[in-house]
């Protein structure tokens, strides 16, 4: 299966809450999560499509598929973060979510740059930031503490970070980034604590879902 080309919209409202696919617009009363709250489709809402009780492993997969969507991953992508995850040392949860977090694309939307995800993603496709130097246009590139994320001269990442040093950024940085406007770079301080993720996912439920 090849990238979602869909209404993303459909997607926050199949899991009942917003998945911020669409920047600002899931913060105005513009967004469909609140205005329908029901699963799309003719049948969202009538009695017998309603929502019944899960199964374990329906919630399991559900958790799966919420994370999935958030961070923009496949199926295949997000199953090798899973493996990769549970061979390191610690909560193979935790270390999940580090990964995805640390990837070029939720960087950028991390710490202001880009309104959503999405947005994120098609700046890197677009070649307008440098790791430690390098040219990097692949969003699912993982960065590590110590690296440095230059916007290149002249392009559109250079307007954010003018927005930033004018008005400040579009959503609060968090701690393991440190964005500097007038250098035009971002600092990746450390790795991302559990504390620092605020996507409302049960890492948990993740886990138990691959291994089973």
């Amino acid at each position: 299966m090849g990238r979602y080309t869909d209404p993303v919209c459909k997607l926050c409202r199949r899991e009942g809450q917003k998945l911020f696919l669409k920047g600002e617009r899931c913060y105005t009363n513009k967004c469909a999560v609140e205005r329908r709250p029901y699963p799309a489709g003719m049948h969202g809402r009538t009695k017998q499509f309603r929502r019944r009780s899960e199964s374990d492993y329906a919630i399991q997969m559900r958790e799966k598929q919420k994370a999935r969507r958030m961070y923009g991953v496949l199926e295949a992508q997000f199953r090798r973060y899973f493996q990769l995850a549970s061979r390191q040392p610690g909560r193979t949860g935790e270390n999940l979510l580090s990964l995805l977090e640390r990837r070029l694309d939720n960087v950028l939307y991390r710490s202001g740059i880009a309104r959503s995800r999405p947005e994120a993603r098609q700046i890197v496709r677009h070649g307008h930031f440098a790791v430690n130097g390098k040219k990097t246009d692949i969003p699912s590139f993982i960065v590590k503490p110590g690296d440095v994320i230059r916007a290149e001269p002249g392009e559109r990442a250079r307007q954010s970070l003018e927005l930033i040093r004018e008005g400040g950024p579009l959503m609060q940085t968090p701690s393991w980034l440190d964005v500097s406007p007038e250098e035009f770079t971002i600092r990746v301080n450390a790795k991302p604590a559990r504390s620092d993720v605020e996507a409302p996912l049960n890492e948990q439920l993740i886990v138990e879902y691959y291994s089973r």
